[in-house]
C-alpha cells in the first residue's frame, strides 16, 4: 500500500504503537495475592505473600533447580572443606544490582563478596530483629565469622558442622541487597527493591498492586522471557477465581472449597469440561500436616501420657477420606513418617506408618484400660484445638475418635491465639501443619529434637535415641549416608506417635491455557524467569 499523505503515516505510526502496546501487555504475567506484601526486604522474606516478589527481584549465593538440587545462582561454584567448617564460595564477574540512584551517577554497580558479607552479618543483627536470624545465629565462628577474601572470593566459617548450610543458604533470607541501597532508604528499604533478580520494581500502589518489569542487565543470558509481572491483592479468592476465569488472572495458587469441585474431580484431576481451556499441574509440596501431641502439663494418669493410647488415634483415622472429601485429591495420606513425599528419605516400605484399622485401634484402647464412651462409664474427654479454617476436617477426625470410645471436643481459637497457646504449651491437642524452609529432612526432625526451644519442638517431645540420631545426622555431609539414619528417627516418631499423622499435601497450580514454562516445585516457590506468556487461546 502506498502512503502519500501525513495522516496516511500518522495512521500507520498509531497502529504500530498500539500492536507495540498490545504486545507488550500481552507478555505481562498477572497473578493474585490475597495476603499484602508487608516489605520487599529479603530479611523479612517470611510468608509467602513476601517471598514470592523477592525472589522475582533478588538473588542469593545458591538456588535450587526443578528437583531442588542446590546449584549455584550468584556463585559461581563453591566449596565445603572435608570438617564441614568451611564454605568457599567464587561470585560470578556478571551481575550488577538494578539500577538506582543510591549509587549516584553511575547508577548501578557489580555485585562482590562484600556485598554478600554485609548481607549476612545485616540479618544477625539485633537491632534490624530479622525473623531469618536463625539461620547464622550460634552457627559461625566467633573470632573469622565471614571473609571476603576478595571481590570474588567469599569464605564462611561455621564453629561447629551442619550438614544442611548448603541448603540455608537458598532462602530468600539470605539474598543479597547492597548496602547502599539499605543505609540510602534506611527505614524505608522495605519499599523499595535494589537487587539482581530477574525483575526489578516499577511500581506499588499499596493495597492497589504491584507492578515489575523485566531486568534487562539479568546476569542468565536470554532471561527473564516475560516482559513484566503484575501483583493484585484481591482478598476474596472467590473473586480472584472469577478473574481467572474471565482471563483477567494468568495463574491461581491453592483450592478452594466453594469452586474446587467446578475445576477437580474427586481423584485431584481437572474436570474434562476445563481440560484445554486452562492448566493444572500438582505435586509434593514440603508440608505435613499433623495434630501435635504436647503431654508435658499433663497430669500422670492422663490418657495421652500413654502411648498405646496415641497410637490408637492414628489408627482410627480414614486419611484416604481426607484426601478425597476434605482435600479434592490434592494430597498424600500420611501412612509414613513426619518426612514427607517429595524428599529423598520419604519411602514408605522402609518406614512404615499407620493404616486406618478402627479395631486395631479399639483394641489398644482395651490395653492401656481407656474407659470408651460405649462402656456408659466416665471417660477422659480430649479436647482438639483448631482455627475456623480447619473445623471440618477436625469435626471428621473427632468423629471417628468418637467411633472406636473416644470422648472429644473441638475448641475454636483465632489463628494467632492457637499459635500463641502451641508456644506457651497450654494446649496438648492441637492441629498444625510443618512446612519446609529449605528442601532438607533435617528441616524436618529437627521438629522433635529435644534440645530445641519452642518453636520448633511444639509438641515438647524429648528422646534419647531420637537426639542423638539427629547429632550425628547434621554432622554429616553425605546426603545419601544420611537418609537411613532419617528414617530410623522417623520410625521412633511412628512408635512414639507425639502428633497424629494426617497428610503429606500437594500444590494445586492453575494457569491460563497461553502460559508455558511455568513448573510448580515442591516449596511452592513461583519462580517466573523462564515463564512465556503466548496469544490467549
Amino acid at each position: 500500500m502506498k502512503v502519500n499523505t501525513l495522516a496516511g503515516w500518522i495512521l500507520i505510526l498509531v497502529i504500530s504503537s498500539c500492536r507495540k502496546d498490545q504486545r507488550h501487555i500481552g507478555s505481562v504475567f498477572h497473578y493474585n495475592q490475597p495476603n499484602l506484601v508487608t516489605s520487599l526486604d529479603p530479611a523479612f522474606a517470611r510468608t509467602q505473600n513476601n517471598y514470592w516478589v523477592v525472589d522475582h527481584l533478588y538473588s542469593q549465593l545458591l538456588d535450587l533447580d526443578d528437583s531442588l538440587s542446590i546449584v549455584p545462582e550468584l556463585a559461581s561454584s563453591y566449596n565445603v572443606s572435608s570438617d564441614g567448617l568451611t564454605y568457599t564460595f567464587i561470585l560470578r564477574q556478571n551481575v550488577y544490582f538494578h539500577p538506582d540512584s543510591c549509587f549516584g551517577r553511575q547508577l548501578t554497580r557489580k555485585v562482590n563478596a562484600d556485598d554478600v558479607k554485609y548481607s549476612f552479618l545485616r540479618l544477625l543483627d539485633p537491632g534490624l530483629n530479622a525473623p531469618g536470624r536463625w539461620i547464622f545465629l550460634g552457627r559461625l565462628d566467633s573470632l573469622m565469622p565471614i571473609e571476603s577474601r576478595d571481590d570474588s572470593t567469599l569464605i564462611i566459617h561455621l564453629n561447629k558442622p551442619f550438614s544442611p548450610f548448603l541448603s540455608l543458604l537458598t532462602m530468600h533470607y539470605c539474598s543479597i541487597v547492597a548496602k547502599e541501597a539499605v543505609e540510602f532508604y534506611k527505614s524505608s528499604f522495605g519499599r523499595i527493591a535494589v537487587g539482581t533478580g530477574p525483575f526489578r520494581l516499577k511500581k506499588w500502589s499499596g493495597q492497589q498492586g504491584m507492578f515489575l518489569v523485566k531486568n534487562e542487565n539479568y546476569f542468565k543470558t536470554g532471561l527473564p522471557k516475560l516482559d513484566g509481572v503484575r501483583i493484585s491483592f484481591i482478598e476474596d479468592r472467590n473473586t480472584a477465581y472469577l478473574e481467572f476465569l474471565m482471563q483477567r488472572i494468568d495463574f491461581f495458587n491453592g483450592i478452594q472449597p466453594s469452586f474446587a469441585l467446578q475445576l477437580l474431580n474427586r481423584n485431584g484431576t481437572l474436570r474434562q469440561d476445563k481440560v484445554g481451556k486452562m492448566i493444572f499441574q500438582n505435586g509434593p509440596f514440603l508440608n505435613t500436616e499433623y495434630i501435635g501431641i504436647n503431654v508435658s502439663q499433663l497430669k500422670q494418669n492422663h490418657p495421652l501420657r500413654q502411648k498405646k493410647f496415641r497410637q490408637a488415634l492414628n489408627y482410627a483415622i480414614d486419611r484416604k477420606k481426607i484426601i478425597e472429601y476434605f482435600r479434592y485429591g490434592i494430597g498424600t495420606p500420611a501412612n509414613s513418617g513426619f518426612i514427607p513425599n517429595g524428599l529423598r528419605a520419604f519411602n514408605p516400605e522402609a518406614v512404615p506408618g499407620y493404616s486406618y484399622d478402627p479395631l486395631k485401634a479399639k483394641q489398644l484402647l482395651k490395653e492401656c484400660n481407656y474407659s470408651t464412651l460405649e462402656n456408659n462409664t466416665e471417660s477422659t474427654e480430649l479436647v482438639l484445638y483448631t482455627n475456623k479454617d480447619y473445623v471440618d476436617l477436625m469435626t471428621f477426625i473427632a468423629r471417628q475418635w468418637q467411633e472406636i470410645g473416644i470422648a472429644v471436643k473441638i475448641e475454636l481459637l483465632e489463628t494467632a491465639t492457637l499459635r500463641e497457646k502451641m508456644r506457651n504449651g497450654e494446649i496438648s491437642l492441637f492441629r498444625g501443619s510443618w512446612i519446609a524452609d529449605y528442601p532438607n529432612e533435617e528441616s524436618f526432625l529437627t521438629f522433635f529434637y529435644g534440645k530445641n526451644p519452642v518453636p520448633p519442638n511444639y509438641t515438647r517431645f524429648s528422646n534419647q535415641a531420637y537426639d542423638l540420631g539427629y547429632e550425628k545426622l547434621i554432622q554429616h555431609q553425605s546426603d545419601t549416608s544420611n537418609f537411613g539414619l532419617c528414617q530410623a528417627m522417623d520410625r521412633i516418631l511412628i512408635d512414639e506417635c507425639p502428633v497424629v499423622f494426617l497428610f503429606y499435601d500437594k500444590t494445586a497450580w492453575f494457569s491460563q491455557s497461553n502460559i508455558t514454562g511455568l513448573r510448580p516445585n515442591a516449596l511452592n516457590l513461583l519462580k517466573l524467569d523462564s515463564v512465556y506468556k503466548g496469544e490467549n487461546k
